[in-house]
C-alpha cells in the first residue's frame, strides 16, 4: 500500500470516528453533566480572573497620566529639590509641586488625631479632577483668610474629630480651616495606603507647620507634564534620561505614566497568580470529577465497545471515538466557562463601578480566554486518557464479563507517553506563564505529590479494611468490606474530597493566622507607639518627656534617614536582578540608621559586627535575605543616595531580624562614621507595661502639646488599617477558593453516582438475602464515615503544613494552628461525604430486586 493510500485510510478512521463520536453524544448528556460542570467551573475561574486583570491593566495604562497626575514624577525625600534641579524640569514642561507627610491634626478641643498631610501648589492638578464637596476652585480652598490657611479634609477626619465645615485645626504652627470634603484624588492610587484621613492644604502653608525641620519624613513629588503633541513614550524617556544626565547625583526617584503606581501592579499581579493558581486547583479536583465521568461513560458503552470491535473497529478505533468525545465534552464545558468569566468585568463594573478605587476598563481579552480554554482542554486529557487508554486492549470477552467483574490493567505504553505529554504541557504553561515561577513550581510540585499521597491514602485505607479482623456486627463488616472490595469507592471519594479539603484548610488557617496578626491581640512586648521626625537637636529631651508622661514605659530611640540603593557591585540598581521576594528593596527609598550597637531584635549570622569605636570607611549590615535576594555577600560594595549624596559602603556583616516584634529595625544599618553631619531625624518607640484607650490619649495629647512637629502613630490603630486590607484580600481569596470546594462536592457527587450501578446490584442480593433496609443504611452510613474521616484528617494535615508554608516564608509572619477552624472542615467532610452517600444510598434501595435479578 501506498503512502498517500494509508494518509487516505487514516483520514477517513479519523472521520469515522468523529461522525461516531458526535452520533453516539445525540443520545444526550446524561453522566457527563459532572464533567462539563467541573470544566467549566475551572475556566471560568481562571477566565474570570484573567479577565478582570487584564481589565485592570487597561485601567491602569489608560489611566496612567492621571494617576500620576503627568507624564513623568520625580520625588526625593527628606529634602526638595534644587533651584537647578527644578529649573531644568521647567524647561521642559509643565512643572506641578507636591509635598506628602503625615502630621498630628489637633481640634479646638484639643482631640488629635493622625492624618496624611498632602501640600499642594495652585497647579494641581494638572490631569483629572479633584471632586470636592462642595466643590470649589482649588485656588479658593486653600487661600489664607481670616488668620487661616484653607484645606479639605477627608470624611473620616471629620467624624473622629467631630468637626463639621468652617471648623479650624492645627498642624504644627499653623492653623486651617476645613472648607470642603475630599470626595476622590484623580493621583490616589499612586501614592499607596495611608495611615489616616487625607487633609489637602496648599504648598504655601506647609512652610508655615515648622514641620519641615532637618531629616523629616517629607516627599517631595515634581510632576512634569509634556507639551501637547510631544508626549509620547520616547519624548517621557527622552525627559527621565535627561533628568537624570543634569543631576547624576539627585537620587530623583522617578515613575512614568506606563508605571505610576509600580506597588500596586505588583500586588495585582501577585494577587492575580494566586487566584489563577486557586483556579487551578478548581480545575484539577475537576480531573478526578472527568475521570470519574469517563470511566462510568466507557463502563455503561461496553456492549457498544464490544459491537464495535466484535464488527472489526480496532483499539486505537476505539480510542479515538471515545477521546474525541472527551474534548467535544471538554470543550463545552471550556465555552460556557469562557462566558461566565468573560461577563465577569462587565458585571463587576455594573454593579459596583461608582465604589471601584481602581480603574477597571471592562473588554474581552482574547489571549486571556484562549489560555483558558486551553486550561480546560489539557485538564480533560491529562485526567481522561488512563481510563480511555485502558480500553484499547480490552478483549471483547473482557468487556462483557465486566458486568459483575472489573480487572485492572494500565493502558498501553504509547497512551501513558501522550498522557505524559499533556500533562508536562499543563505543567509549562501553568509555570511559563506565571508572575512568579517559584511558587507557581512549589504549586505544581505540590499538586503533584498531593494527588500522590491521596491515592497512597485510599490504598492504605483499603489495606487497612483488608487485614482488620472479621466483626460480629454485620453493619460493621459490611462497611469495612465495602471499603476494599473489587470497584469500591473508595479512591473516588478520597481523591475528590481531599484535595478540596486541603485548599480548604489551607484558606482557613492563612485566614485565621492574618486576622491573628493584624486584628487580635498584640505580639508580647510589643510598642504601643512609634514616634517620627524627632528633630535630632531634640531627641535627648523627646526620651527624657516619654519617660516622665509614661512612667515604668520602655523608651527606644534610633537615628533615622531615608536612601536609595543606587548601585551593587558596581552594577546600577536598575541593572540588577533580583529574587521576586527583594526586588522590593531597589523600589524606592529606604529607611537608614546608624549605630554602634547590634540592633535589637537583630542576630549576627555571617560576618562580625563593627563596634561602638570604629572609625574607618563606611561600613553596612544587611538583612540576609534581602542580601541572598540580590546576590551580595560580605565585602561587596552597595552605593545608597542620601540627600542627592552617593554614599558607597562595603557589607561587613549579614542579619536575621524578627520583625514580628513590631520593633524598630532597619534593613540597611551603617556604621556610626557614615553619615556624619548628615542632617536626620529620629525615630523613638514607647512601649508600656499596661496600655489602654485611656493612657494612649493622654500620651498623645501632651506629647502634641510639647512637641507639636513630631507625629504619633498608635500601632494597633496601624495594624487595623492593614488588617482592613487584609481582610478585603482574604475575601477575594475566599470566593476563589468556593469554587474548588464547589468542584470538589461536584466530583464527589459523581463518584458516588458513577458507583450508583454497583450499589443496586449490591442492595438487591443483600436485600434478597434477607438484609433490611436500616441495616444497609447504617452499613453505607458507617463506609462513608470511615472515609470521610480518613481523607478530613489528610486534608486537616496537608492544608495545615502548606498554610505553615505559605505565612512562615512567603509572608514571613509567625504561625500558630488554628484548631477550632480545623476541627469545623472535618465536621464539614463527614456531614457532606455521609449525606451525598447516603442520599444515592436510598435511590439504590428503592430498586425493584426483580428487574436487576433478571439482567444479572
Amino acid at each position: 500500500m501506498s503512502i498517500a493510500s494509508e494518509v487516505a485510510l487514516q483520514g477517513r478512521a479519523s472521520s469515522l470516528a468523529f461522525r461516531y463520536a458526535l452520533r453516539e453524544l445525540r443520545g444526550g448528556l446524561r453522566g457527563f453533566y459532572v464533567f462539563i460542570a467541573c470544566i467549566a467551573l475551572g475556566v471560568m475561574a481562571i477566565a474570570g480572573v484573567g479577565s478582570v486583570a487584564a481589565s485592570l491593566g487597561d485601567g491602569l495604562s489608560r489611566e496612567g497620566r492621571t494617576l500620576l497626575g503627568g507624564d513623568a514624577a520625580f520625588s526625593l525625600i527628606s529634602r526638595g529639590a534644587k533651584p537647578d534641579e527644578v529649573a531644568y524640569l521647567r524647561t521642559r514642561g509643565e512643572v506641578s509641586i507636591a509635598a506628602t507627610l503625615r502630621a498630628m491634626a489637633r481640634s479646638n478641643d484639643g482631640k488629635l488625631a493622625l492624618v496624611e498631610l498632602k501640600a499642594v501648589d495652585n497647579k494641581y492638578p494638572m490631569l483629572g479632577e479633584l471632586t470636592l464637596e462642595p466643590n470649589m476652585p482649588v485656588a479658593d480652598l486653600l487661600a489664607e483668610r481670616d488668620g487661616a490657611y484653607g484645606a479639605a479634609a477627608d470624611s473620616t477626619l471629620l467624624a473622629r474629630l467631630d468637626l463639621k465645615l468652617g471648623d479650624r485645626v492645627t498642624i504644627g504652627s499653623a492653623t486651617y480651616q476645613i472648607r470642603s470634603v475630599v470626595v476622590a484624588e484623580p493621583d490616589k492610587l499612586a501614592g499607596g495606603v495611608g495611615l489616616g484621613p487625607r487633609f489637602l492644604i496648599s504648598e504655601a502653608s506647609l512652610h508655615a507647620t515648622d514641620l519641615l525641620q532637618p531629616g523629616s519624613l517629607v516627599r517631595w513629588i515634581y510632576r512634569v507634564k509634556l507639551p501637547d503633541g510631544a508626549n509620547d513614550d520616547r519624548a517621557t524617556t527622552a525627559l527621565i534620561d535627561g533628568a537624570r544626565s543634569a543631576a547624576p547625583e539627585a537620587g530623583w526617584e522617578v515613575r512614568s505614566r506606563s508605571n505610576a503606581s509600580p506597588q500596586l501592579e505588583r500586588t495585582i499581579n501577585r494577587f492575580t497568580q494566586f487566584l489563577t493558581l486557586v483556579g487551578l486547583a478548581a480545575l484539577l479536583v475537576g480531573g478526578v470529577g472527568v475521570a470519574n465521568a469517563v470511566k462510568s461513560h466507557i463502563d455503561r458503552r461496553r456492549d457498544v465497545i464490544a459491537s464495535f470491535k466484535a464488527l472489526g473497529a480496532t483499539g486505537r478505533d476505539v480510542f479515538t471515538i471515545y477521546c474525541t468525545q472527551v474534548v467535544v465534552l471538554a470543550g463545552i464545558g471550556s465555552v460556557i466557562g469562557l462566558v461566565l468569566g468573560a461577563a465577569l468585568p462587565f458585571v463587576i463594573v455594573g454593579l459596583f463601578g461608582k465604589l471601584l478605587p481602581l480603574p477597571v476598563v471592562p473588554a474581552l481579552h482574547p489571549d486571556e480566554l484562549a489560555l483558558s480554554f486551553l486550561y480546560g482542554q489539557l485538564t480533560a486529557l491529562a485526567f481522561g486518557l488512563w481510563p480511555l487508554g485502558r480500553v484499547h486492549d480490552v478483549p471483547v470477552a473482557a468487556l462483557f464479563r465486566e458486568t459483575v467483574t472489573s480487572e485492572w490493567h494500565r493502558p498501553r505504553w504509547s497512551y501513558l507517553a501522550l498522557m505524559a505529554v499533556v500533562i508536562a504541557l499543563l505543567i509549562g504553561v501553568a509555570i511559563g506563564l506565571a508572575y512568579d515561577k517559584r511558587v507557581a513550581a512549589v504549586f505544581v510540585a505540590s499538586s503533584i505529590a498531593v494527588f500522590l499521597l491521596l491515592r497512597g491514602i485510599a490504598e492504605l485505607l483499603m489495606a487497612v479494611a483488608r487485614r482488620l479482623p472479621r466483626s460480629r456486627m454485620t453493619m460493621l463488616r459490611l462497611a469495612i468490606a465495602n471499603i476494599h472490595r473489587p470497584g469500591a469507592l473508595t479512591p473516588s471519594v478520597v481523591l475528590s474530597l481531599g484535595l478540596g479539603l486541603a485548599v480548604l484548610v489551607t484558606i482557613t488557617q492563612i485566614d485565621g493566622n492574618l486576622r491573628r496578626q493584624f486584628l487580635a491581640a498584640l505580639p508580647e512586648r510589643a510598642p504601643s507607639f512609634f514616634f517620627i521626625d524627632i528633630p535630632s537637636t531634640e531627641a535627648d529631651r523627646f526620651n527624657a518627656f516619654l519617660a516622665k508622661i509614661a512612667v515604668g514605659s520602655t523608651v527606644e530611640d534610633v537615628p533615622m534617614l531615608r536612601g536609595r540603593i543606587v548601585a551593587a557591585r558596581g552594577v546600577k540598581a536598575d541593572q540588577l536582578k533580583p529574587s521576586v521576594d527583594s526586588e522590593w528593596v531597589l523600589q524606592s527609598d529606604r529607611g537608614l540608621t546608624y549605630t554602634g550597637d547590634i540592633p535589637k531584635g537583630s542576630k549576627i549570622v555571617e560576618g562580625e559586627w563593627w563596634g561602638p569605636d570604629y572609625s574607618g570607611p563606611p561600613l553596612v549590615s544587611m538583612e540576609k535575605k534581602i542580601a541572598d535576594g540580590l546576590s551580595l555577600k560580605i565585602g561587596d560594595e552597595i552605593v545608597v543616595n542620601v540627600l542627592g549624596r552617593d554614599v558607597p559602603a562595603k557589607i561587613a556583616n549579614l542579619r536575621n531580624i524578627d520583625w514580628q516584634g513590631l520593633g524598630i529595625n532597619f534593613v540597611l544599618v551603617f556604621s556610626p562614621n557614615a553619615f556624619k553631619g548628615a542632617p536626620h531625624s529620629h525615630v523613638a518607640t514607647l512601649t508600656e507595661p499596661h496600655a489602654d484607650s485611656a493612657d494612649d490619649a493622654r500620651i498623645i495629647k501632651q506629647v502634641a502639646d510639647a512637641f507639636p512637629m513630631v507625629t504619633s502613630v498608635r500601632v494597633r490603630e496601624a495594624l487595623e488599617t492593614v488588617g482592613s486590607v487584609v481582610s478585603n484580600l482574604v475575601l477575594a481569596i475566599r470566593g476563589a477558593s468556593a469554587v474548588t470546594l464547589i468542584s470538589a462536592i461536584l466530583v464527589l457527587g459523581g463518584a458516588l453516582a458513577a458507583g450508583h450501578r454497583h450499589r443496586v446490584y449490591d442492595a438487591v442480593i443483600l436485600k434478597t438475602l434477607g438484609a433490611t433496609r436500616v441495616r444497609l443504611l447504617g452499613a453505607y452510613a458507617l463506609e462513608y464515615l470511615m472515609i470521610g474521616f480518613a481523607t478530613a484528617v489528610f486534608g486537616v494535615i496537608a492544608g495545615s503544613i502548606a498554610a505553615w508554608l505559605i505565612v512562615t516564608r512567603l509572608m514571613t509572619l509567625s504561625f500558630i494552628w488554628q484548631a477550632g477552624s480545623a476541627a469545623l472542615v472535618v465536621v464539614a467532610a463527614l456531614v457532606v461525604t455521609v449525606g451525598l452517600g447516603l442520599a444515592g444510598t436510598l435511590l439504590a434501595l428503592n430498586q425493584k430486586p426483580a428487574s436487576v435479578l433478571r439482567n444479572l
